[in-house]
């Protein structure tokens, strides 16, 4: 199931208000909360790095807020780091 823009929203904006400006800039500036498959959430990051700190660090938090804005339980929480456009893994 794809979210909606809102509910990607909503996800960042609590993740913000709980992580802080400091973190919330480093770690989830540009990150989009795109789709669920059964209770596993799918988060896309700008890089590994941001990707792999945010899974390791977040995805107990994330998974929370998630199903309380999504009305379903999310027990897993997938961040993956966003490949550019034109990038050749792309192609």
């Amino acid at each position: 199931m794809y979210l909606t823009n809102t509910q990607s929203l909503a996800i960042t904006a609590r993740m913000a208000e709980l992580v802080g400006a400091e973190t919330f800039d480093r770690l989830f500036a540009g990150v989009e909360f795109r789709e669920t498959d059964g209770d596993i959430l799918f988060a896309y990051a700008q890089g590994n790095e941001r990707a792999d700190e945010m899974e390791d660090t977040f995805a107990l938090c994330i998974s929370i807020i998630a199903s309380d804005i999504l009305k379903r339980d999310i027990e897993v929480v997938m961040v993956l780091p966003r490949v550019p456009k034109g990038h050749p893994d792309l192609q």
